[in-house]
């Protein structure tokens, strides 16, 4: 009956597992999520003999290509990259000591640290660097964000990648795991654990050696098979293992079981309405500006998101130290109003959203009931994934309720450069391309920064509402002091305690 009970349980949570930076599920009511302030303490009885992860034996772990979800999860604890992003997604080098970069010739070149060595006791080479980054030019995972890269060579603790153009912001792309040149099926990397499989089963092990030196808070994490998702979320919920990465805002409703705690961390992935600019009357900017000051964003994040995200008024994040905090405006319904009463030429609106996503259908009915509110009518039309896209690709909308995963180089040029792969709205606009430009090759990436939105501010061709955020979700009382990244749940590991039962 128990083995029933979980499983049903399991099913109820299959649609929790996330994928490469965790991601998309419907409103669910806040009391079915796990609590994140109080978790039950039910004593040292509920804590586990050991920490085990979940992972698909008969997949690769290779952190390039390996399926998302749990497979990267197990895979982040392997292998490291030449840099990796902190929570304001900005670049800290890591396998890297310093890097230059010559504007003139778009040529960076990398210096690694004089010694590492793999977890095999091997060192690291530039030639393991190249291998690794010419595989990921050619991945699904990597392959967009590194389409730019003409060339890379390897020297004798260098590695010069050559762009197509100017981008400053290039080495926050370059948080990409290391692996071993060969070893790409179990990875050997230069992370603070590494793989090893055993009588006893596989195992991942702290690596003794590792470069960095700080100790680990588990000498060994058990690796429990987990070769589908119903398999893993039963694991999960009767705590054979304690971490997994989710979506609790995700395309399927969810629920969640007990003695479970989350933690989020910040993406890269924005929820904006976008604007058909090439008809009336969005292709008044007054009106596009009227609607840009007119979302309650914050609102919207904490009734329709559960707090899961953060409200932006510009398309990159606020946890970003390039966001321009002096130009936000205060929402006002009142001053939504006033402003509308000046516009001309209005006509009803209709609103595009996919229907998978109940989350993203509230969030666009509540924006629709306020605008309409304000004086402007505006309905929601929730369309099947694929008619969505054709009616934007079609340009057949008014607005429509977006969601893109952005770099973190910020480089928005597909989005809302002229003929932009993203620009469903047909924004075509000079000084937006000049600054857009100007962000790639900027020294001052601050300032260019700040120019760019003060001009979308008054332009508005898209309305940023938010960035979502993606969670770990933990075996309540187990684990102290962890805070994930987008791309790292073990982001602070080395810092936290481990709480297991003692035998």
């Amino acid at each position: 009956m128990r083995h029933r009970l979980l499983r049903a349980i399991c099913i109820a949570l299959l649609p929790l597992l996330l994928s490469a930076c965790w991601q998309d599920a419907p409103p669910v009511e806040s009391s079915l999520l796990p609590q994140e302030e109080e978790p039950s303490d039910t004593g040292s009885l509920s804590l586990p003999e050991q920490f085990s992860l979940a992972y698909a034996p008969g997949e690769s772990l290779d952190p390039i290509t390996c399926a998302d979800g749990m497979q990267q999860v197990v895979a982040s604890l392997l292998c490291e990259g030449l840099f990796r992003l902190g929570p304001d997604f900005e670049p800290e080098p890591w396998l890297c000591k310093s890097y230059t970069y010559d504007p003139v010739s778009y040529t960076y070149v990398f210096t690694l640290y004089h010694g590492i060595t793999f977890s095999d006791g091997s060192f690291l080479t530039s030639a393991d660097v190249k291998a690794t980054l010419d595989r990921a030019r050619s991945s699904e995972r990597y392959g967009a964000r590194l389409s730019d890269v003409t060339g890379i060579t390897a020297g004798s603790e260098t590695v010069t990648v050559t762009l197509a153009g100017p981008n400053t912001g290039f080495p926050a792309l370059l948080d990409i795991p290391i692996v071993k040149d060969g070893t790409w099926e179990r990875p050997v990397g230069t992370g603070p654990y590494l793989f090893s499989a055993e009588d006893s089963g596989d195992w991942l092990i702290a690596n003794q050696s590792w470069w960095r030196g700080a100790k680990q808070p588990l000498d060994r994490i058990a690796l429990v098979e987990a070769s589908d998702q119903d398999t893993l979320l039963y694991r999960f919920s009767s705590h054979d293992v304690q971490l997994m990465t989710a979506d609790l805002t995700g395309t399927t409703p969810i629920s969640a079981t007990d003695n479970v705690t989350y933690l989020d961390a910040g993406t890269t992935v924005l929820q904006y309405l976008g604007c058909n600019t090439t008809r009336a009357p969005l292709d008044d900017p007054a009106l596009r500006r009227c609607l840009w000051s007119g979302i309650d964003r914050s609102e919207l994040v904490s009734a329709f998101f559960s707090g899961h995200g953060i409200a932006s008024q510009f398309p990159l994040s606020p946890a970003s130290p390039l966001y321009p905090q002096e130009l936000e405006e205060r929402y006002s319904a009142a001053s939504l109003s006033s402003a509308l009463s000046d516009i001309s030429g209005r006509r009803p609106l209709t609103l595009l959203v996919n229907e998978e996503n109940r989350f993203k259908v509230s969030a666009a009915q509540q924006i629709a009931k306020e605008f309409t509110a304000a004086g402007i009518s505006v309905s929601v039309n929730a369309l099947p994934w694929a008619e969505y896209t054709a009616a934007l690709a079609a340009g057949k909308f008014d607005l429509y309720y977006g969601e893109v995963k952005l770099t973190a180089d910020w480089d928005l040029t597909a989005l809302l450069g002229t003929g932009g792969p993203l620009n469903y709205g047909g924004w075509a606009d000079p000084q937006t391309d000049q600054l857009l430009s100007a962000l790639s090759s900027a020294t001052d990436r601050i300032g260019a920064m700040e120019r760019l939105c003060s001009y979308l501010k008054t332009q508005a061709p898209i309305l940023p509402v938010c960035f979502k955020s993606t969670s770990v979700l933990v075996q309540a009382n187990v684990v102290d002091g962890l805070k994930p990244t987008m791309a790292e749940p073990f982001y602070n590991f080395s810092d936290c305690i481990v709480h297991l039962r003692k035998t």
